[in-house]
């Protein structure tokens, strides 16, 4: 925003006055009269920073730093939640595995388990004949009977009995 330059002093000439085809030979030209009816430079606004752009700017970087900070304080609140959730997810966790070895505490204080762990070192009743395999005894084969070649609830495809007599007697059909 410029300035209006300041009122001359009296007795001097005014630029406003002075015919602008002849120029007056006492007083400046009209443009070096503007040029000079400024006083000192505090009457320039230096690189345009005006007290009221200065207080503009100040306003402005106050207010990112109060941004910048509500923005850090969200981003820790935001950690702390997730960590709080981290944390509830790790006691539900915990929560199991505590009731799973509860339900173990109960299952290796009764009597049967006692009684069959106690079978393994070979302390069982006296009605009870304790065996073991021999180190060198060959594997089962695949289809012995409580194998696992034969699952349990599967199906084996059997033909029918009219289909067997039907190939003994007539031959395969495939050939």
């Amino acid at each position: 925003m410029p300035r209006s330059p300041k009122s001359p002093e009296p007795g001097s000439p005014r630029p406003e006055a002075a015919d602008s085809d002849v120029p007056d030979p006492t007083g400046p030209a009209p443009a070096a009269a503007a040029a000079t009816s400024l006083s000192s430079l505090s009457d320039l606004p230096v690189a345009g920073l005006t007290r009221r752009r200065v207080a503009l700017l100040l306003g402005a970087l106050v207010a990112a730093w109060v941004i910048v900070l509500f923005a850090r304080q969200v981003g820790e609140a935001s950690e702390a939640t997730a960590r709080a959730d981290a944390m509830r997810a790790a006691n539900a966790r915990l929560e199991i595995d505590v009731s799973a070895l509860e339900d173990e505490l109960t299952l290796i204080q009764r009597q049967a388990f006692i009684g069959q762990a106690a079978r393994g070192y070979r302390l069982g009743t006296p009605q009870e004949i304790p065996f073991t395999l021999a180190e060198d005894a060959p594997p089962l084969p695949a289809d012995a009977p409580g194998s696992a070649g034969g699952r349990l609830g599967s199906q084996v495809e059997r033909p029918r009995p009219i289909d067997s007599w039907a190939r003994l007697l007539f031959g395969d059909a495939s050939d």
